[in-house]
């Protein structure tokens, strides 16, 4: 049985990692083997949770997201003539759109290997290194040259690919997207504005696909409860926020190299517990 303290922690830590580039799923994924009865929380707790951490972002950012929709909804459905701005506000709509699709697809195509070969740890170890280093990379040498008002349909593609290997765990969402937008040539604060915008869609359309799922799950086959689940939501959701105000004050004066070199810490820990038979999965 699981605990609802486990359920409670484990919604912290989803708000605490989901926007760093350090990869929630890897963490709720490794926070799993230390509880008593060591077991992966599954990527249905993880989908779910993640609706808390992604309200957060609809709230914080909900004026921006606002002047969106609008925008978007008079430029594509009213016919209506737009003024520069609004033209800029609706472009960013259809970037989201567009960012969204290699993930939309390529998570419905391939759920069954996410769901379990991806959740491997030597998987998630490894890729948490490699991919702290492309983030480095990308941070140290990418220019600043460029604000979202820049932003290409070329390159939100590109985006939404980096955005599509989130679906490992152990990449980070906002640490693959980040590291696109850096290596573009985009600002710390543009690439990672980007970043919470276009995981909107991705998150919420995850987070709802596992929830009906789970509100259907008869068999009872969740390791934690949908009262856990919710419970876990909500506190993801406060501290989310909180993570959100923190991490855009810090990319201003800051470089993602805390980060970097705590994700490959924690990578080479897990490889050595892992090597060792202290963790056995």
């Amino acid at each position: 049985m699981t605990s609802l303290f486990e359920s409670i922690f484990l919604g912290v830590l989803q708000g605490l990692t989901e926007f760093l580039p350090i990869s929630s799923s890897a963490h709720q994924r490794i926070a799993g083997e230390f509880f008593s009865n060591a077991q992966d929380p599954g990527a249905r707790f993880t989908a779910i949770t993640q609706i808390g951490t992604e309200l957060a972002v609809l709230i914080f950012f909900r004026n921006d997201i606002k002047k969106i929709i609008v925008a978007w909804f008079r430029q594509s459905i009213l016919r209506a003539t737009l003024s520069a701005d609004e033209k800029l506000q609706a472009r960013m709509g259809w970037l989201i759109i567009i960012g969204s699709l290699p993930i939309a697809i390529l998570g419905y195509l391939g759920q069954d290997i996410i769901r379990n070969e991806l959740r491997s740890l030597w998987l998630i170890a490894t890729v948490m290194i490699v991919f702290g280093i492309v983030l480095g990379l990308a941070d140290h040498y990418g220019r600043d040259n460029r604000g979202l008002k820049e932003l290409s349909t070329r390159h939100g593609i590109f985006y939404g690919l980096a955005q599509s290997l989130a679906l490992i765990p152990g990449v980070s969402r906002s640490g693959a997207t980040i590291a696109m937008g850096r290596f573009l040539g985009y600002n710390r604060e543009a690439a990672l504005r980007y970043s919470f915008l276009l995981a909107i869609p991705a998150v919420f359309g995850s987070g709802l696909y596992e929830l009906k799922g789970a509100l259907g799950d008869t068999a009872g086959t969740q390791v934690y409860s949908l009262s856990q689940t919710f419970i876990a939501t909500g506190f993801a959701f406060v501290v989310g926020y909180a993570v959100i105000a923190w991490l855009l004050k810090f990319v201003t004066t800051r470089s993602f190299m805390p980060f970097i070199i705590y994700r490959v810490v924690l990578g080479s820990t897990l490889l050595i517990l892992l090597s060792t038979g202290v963790i056995n999965a």
